[in-house]
């Protein structure tokens, strides 16, 4: 039975890959400190677990970037970086029903009435365009109104006083239309938020592409590999995974709106669109050695990972039930891990790009390029792919536009009123079946051959 709390991870990072925990004694502030040492680290190349002990003025220590690194959530899934898409996919689709259990570490503390002040948690203020400090890794669950099977996903959360919270469900996704079915009966939707979960609990919650009945606790639980153990909270039944370190109890309020945002998005820009909603805080329970976690925002590769590999997955799932010759789906964080994705195929027939591009922009709405390459262009490596783009696409024949499709909401470039935009599809694989120019290589032989050289000559590689 595996460790499915955030602690468990964390210790496993410290144990197994000690060179990317990095704590922090020293004294930090709330505002701007801890989001900007994440991206103070990434200009360096690096991105450990980061816990900070001490933020000034809070009594809870503080755990970010916890799923900034490819390497460690590869580790947590037990496969390698290059396989953690396929193995996502895979794993994704042997959904596991949970375990409920007993008492939960985070009811050690119950708070209720006056005494719920969220004003206590080290909330960070992320960027000084921030209408607030924002609660980021906070994962909400609720139930379908009128099914009763319920989600869980993340949305951002903005602090307005002791027990009140502004958010938005800009995703548009399931959690949207379940307060959309519970308003339309003049009712609010019970809520629970929790903050500080297993990262492959945050891998599981982003799967979109499901049956409607399957639960996101039975995907989380397919990550895992067996049945996610969690507990029955105090407000309608609902259930939070047993392993969590924080859980705010209350509801999302009917036909209330209020001021939301600005916030600095995974886009890299001030967003302030927004569903303007309103959580109201009942119930904190919590640890008595409770983490306050948070997820660095903006283009952090804290906020973005996740969902770039959750969309490669998605992606390459759909792609590969008519095109089995797709090799491999990349989703860069450097396009923000979501508007475009690279598609690596073994072409055997014109028209297969096209057809591959057409399937990506419909499978993930947020993706608005798709560019598709040969087996012998590295997916991960955006110069290579970008080589492939300058030297194998005719753009008269070889870029596709499609106009008026759905964007993101939070995409700066589609348009306000409906969110639509103009995406493009580049084909940058080889004429198939025609003698094209040889690419230039160093074989792998060759390649060890003058790095023993290089290190001899004490070059550090």
């Amino acid at each position: 039975m595996s460790d499915q709390s955030l602690r468990g991870f964390v210790e496993m990072v410290q144990r197994d890959f000690p060179d990317d925990f990095v704590r922090i004694s020293a004294p930090v502030r709330r505002d701007l400190d801890i989001t900007s040492a994440v991206f103070e680290l990434e200009r360096s190349g690096k991105y450990p677990v980061v816990m900070f002990d001490d933020v000034e003025g809070f009594d809870l220590p503080v755990v970010t970037n916890v799923a900034g690194n490819r390497q460690l959530l590869a580790a947590a899934m037990g496969t390698s970086p290059d396989d953690l898409p396929l193995a996502y996919r895979e794993r994704c689709q042997n959904y596991q029903p949970v375990e409920v259990v007993g008492d939960a570490p985070f009811e050690e503390i119950v708070l209720e009435g006056d005494d719920v002040d969220l004003t206590k948690l080290p909330i960070p203020f992320h960027f000084e365009v921030d209408a607030a400090p924002y609660i980021t890794a906070g994962q909400i669950a609720a139930r379908d109104p009128e099914t009763g099977v319920d989600t869980v996903g993340f949305h951002r959360l903005m602090l307005k006083g002791k027990n009140r919270l502004g958010l938005s469900l800009h995703s548009r996704r399931r959690m949207y239309e379940f307060h959309r079915r519970a308003e339309a009966k003049g009712e609010a939707l019970p809520a629970v938020i929790t903050i500080g979960t297993h990262p492959i609990h945050y891998m599981g919650s982003m799967a979109y592409h499901y049956p409607p009945a399957v639960r996101k606790y039975e995907i989380i639980g397919a990550l895992f590999g067996e049945p996610y153990r969690v507990a029955v909270s105090r407000t309608a039944d609902l259930e939070v995974p047993a392993g969590a370190e924080i859980v705010i109890e209350g509801e999302i309020l009917a036909d209330t709106h209020e001021p939301e945002g600005p916030f600095g998005e995974f886009t890299g820009y001030a967003s302030h669109r927004s569903t303007e909603n309103v959580f109201v805080a009942k119930r904190v329970m919590m640890r008595k050695d409770a983490m306050f976690h948070s997820v660095a925002s903006g283009t952090a590769a804290d906020h973005i990972l996740v969902s770039s590999i959750s969309r490669e997955a998605e992606i390459l799932n759909a792609l590969r039930r008519n095109l089995p010759n797709v090799t491999g789906v990349h989703v860069p964080l450097s396009t923000v891990g979501a508007l475009m994705a690279v598609v690596q195929m073994k072409k055997t027939a014109e028209g297969q790009p096209k057809q591959a591009i057409m399937a990506a922009l419909g499978t993930e709405f947020y993706v608005k390029i798709v560019v598709v390459v040969d087996e012998d262009v590295d997916i991960f490596n955006l110069s290579d792919v970008m080589w492939a783009v300058a030297t194998r696409t005719r753009a008269n024949q070889d870029m596709t536009l499609i106009h008026g499709a759905m964007g993101a909401i939070l995409d700066p470039t589609s348009d306000p009123e409906n969110h639509t935009l103009t995406k493009v599809g580049i084909d940058a694989t080889k004429p198939a079946g025609k003698d094209f120019a040889e690419r230039l290589i160093i074989s792998d032989e060759q390649r060890a051959r003058v790095r023993d050289i290089l290190q001899k000559a004490q070059v550090r590689l």
